[in-house]
């Protein structure tokens, strides 16, 4: 099993994910958002499972400083912000094969280790 793994380092959640694979000996991708954006691709992928809701973090510092509160866009549109702004994803983001989570999932974790 490989998992990869969208976050940033100063995330307490993102680090909790890595441990826990590190801890099962499942080897890692992670990918550092503060280094490199996610890509359309993938946030689609998360978006068209889980919807924009569930994958944009309203309570981020980064939401109310980009002033978003009263935003009401497209799921596009959201798209489009959310990969430019890496840091108003809820975080971390893993994914396995076409197995998806978002944030701290450790429960679906072990549901994808058997």
């Amino acid at each position: 099993m490989e998992v990869q793994i969208f976050g940033v380092q100063k995330s307490a959640d993102t680090r909790k994910a890595l441990r826990f694979f590190k801890e099962r000996r499942v080897k890692v991708h992670f990918v550092d958002l503060k280094t490199r954006a996610a890509s359309k691709g993938e946030l689609t992928r998360f978006i068209q499972k889980f919807g924009v809701d569930a994958v944009l973090d309203r309570e981020s510092k980064r939401f109310s400083n980009l002033g978003l509160g009263s935003a009401h866009y497209s799921e596009q549109k959201w798209l489009e912000i959310m990969a430019e702004e890496p840091l108003l994803l809820r975080m971390p983001l893993v994914r396995t094969k076409n197995l998806l989570s978002v944030g701290l999932a450790e429960e679906v974790w072990k549901e994808w280790m058997g």
